[in-house]
């Protein structure tokens, strides 16, 4: 309703720039509070259960629930000063007209090359002085959460130089595939006529479905090793639950994830005939090298982690993935029906100190990024709850497979490996998760058919 509200004020051409300013403003920074308000809940409820309650026993240890919620807090209020300063600098840059600053910056670079102005080649400088910008402004806060947090509790495996090169190469290929995408865009809507909309469509989808392919097969073993999953007892028993339900399995990869921190994870990617299935080394507990000086036990045993892949295979099943791409393209018509009908509104621009010019990607990131902001959070919300009733069915299917137990005892284990809090105020977690808690699983998973 918000969103409607402030959409027909743009379309108001007495609307003053300073007024769609403070409405952008005030949009920032309520769902700032909101967010805060929600952390302040969970954590009092965290500092409030500072001994092992009863709905955990037999689930957790109290040492490990001790682990489990120091973490937690201290993740808590990390996320906290994150957010604030996030919310801080970004109500900087609107108010500093940094956007504008940028923007005749390029235009600068592209005289000093010696090259004629053109949008498209701006934009591209614009965009890699944003996210230069982006990247330093961030870097003392991923320092912190990897060789501080994460080495407090214990997750962090990342030399120094390691990340230095991750971080490096990380920014290199986002420099590289951003300018490409950002040029076909403002392509698209110069010569697209009225429904240049329709046209971006397109290319947005054949462009998602190229990085689907590329992303795992070029740019993911750049970051970490990926090697087929060894003869053996494990790799039998997921070949013989992919056959059983007809999945094309045509790979099955195991990656050493160890090298860059303890936590563990799986998932499946490919179309057609073509599925791959990826596991973590620190998910296996053969393969585990996460924490091989720690006392305590981690990974999961084979039919445990054949459980975890009948749970992704209930995903594949019910076509999950289709729906979600489904509700991405109805985002994307409500992200850029707006922005065609806002490209040209003047007052937009003026707002943010672009008096005498209105560049297509400044006037996208106006609307997706702040004009849109509510409708986008809204919808977010949504695409949150229907992701859990995704997880429950997933689970669900994974227990007619008869993987009940082990399904609930690999949960279990992960949520102890990955020292993951399981108790949350209701508001925050229904806002926030999009997997349901630990005991929602299992309560799930115990009921009768």
């Amino acid at each position: 309703m918000f969103s409607n509200w402030s959409l027909l004020h743009l379309m108001d051409h007495d609307f003053h720039k300073k007024y769609m300013l403070q409405e952008l403003l005030v949009v920032i920074w309520i769902l700032y509070i909101w967010e805060v308000y929600l952390s302040i809940r969970q954590r009092k409820l965290m500092k409030r259960l500072d001994k092992l309650p009863s709905s955990l026993e037999g689930i957790m240890t109290e040492d490990v629930y001790q682990k489990a919620r120091l973490y937690a807090l201290d993740k808590n209020l990390f996320g906290n000063i994150n957010d604030s300063c996030s919310t801080i600098i970004n109500t900087a840059f609107i108010l500093c007209y940094s956007f504008h600053y940028c923007w005749i910056l390029s235009g600068d670079i592209v005289k000093l090359m010696g090259l004629n102005s053109n949008e498209i080649l701006e934009s591209s400088i614009c965009l890699f002085i944003m996210s230069t910008l982006s990247f330093f402004i961030d870097l003392p806060f991923k320092i912190y959460n990897t060789f501080v947090l994460e080495e407090k509790h214990g997750f962090n495996k990342q030399t120094g130089l390691f990340f230095i090169k991750d971080q490096i190469l990380k920014f290199t290929v986002s420099q590289l595939i951003g300018p490409i995408f950002l040029s076909g865009f403002i392509w698209i809507v110069q010569n697209g006529g009225d429904y240049f909309f329709f046209y971006i469509w397109i290319f947005t989808v054949v462009l998602t479905l190229f990085m689907s392919i590329i992303y795992p097969e070029v740019i993911a073993p750049l970051f970490d090793k990926y090697s087929p999953l060894p003869e053996g007892e494990l790799k039998t028993k997921i070949e013989e639950l992919a056959a059983s339900l007809k999945f094309p399995l045509y790979k099955l990869y195991i990656v050493e994830g160890s090298k860059r921190s303890s936590h563990s994870n799986a998932y499946m990617y490919g179309f057609h005939k073509h599925k791959r299935i990826v596991l973590f080394d620190t998910l296996v507990k053969e393969y585990c090298k996460a924490n091989e000086k720690s006392d305590r036990e981690f990974g999961c045993e084979i039919d445990e982690v054949v459980a975890i892949l009948a749970h992704e295979l209930g995903h594949w099943q019910f076509n999950h993935t289709i729906k979600g791409l489904a509700l991405a393209q109805i985002s994307f018509v409500m992200n850029f029906v707006p922005f065609a009908m806002l490209l040209n509104y003047q007052p937009m621009y003026d707002a943010f100190g672009f008096t005498d010019c209105r560049p297509i990607f400044i006037g996208l990131i106006i609307v997706v990024m702040f004009i849109l902001t509510p409708l986008n959070t809204m919808f977010g919300v949504f695409v949150t709850i229907n992701s859990r009733r995704f997880e429950f069915q997933a689970d669900e299917f994974g227990k007619k497979l008869g993987y009940g137990g082990q399904l609930k005892k690999a949960l279990i284990k992960l949520q102890k490996d990955n020292l993951s809090y399981p108790l949350f105020d209701k508001l925050y977690s229904g806002w926030h998760h999009s997997h349901p808690p630990l005991l929602e699983r299992l309560e799930h998973l115990d009921k009768e058919d």
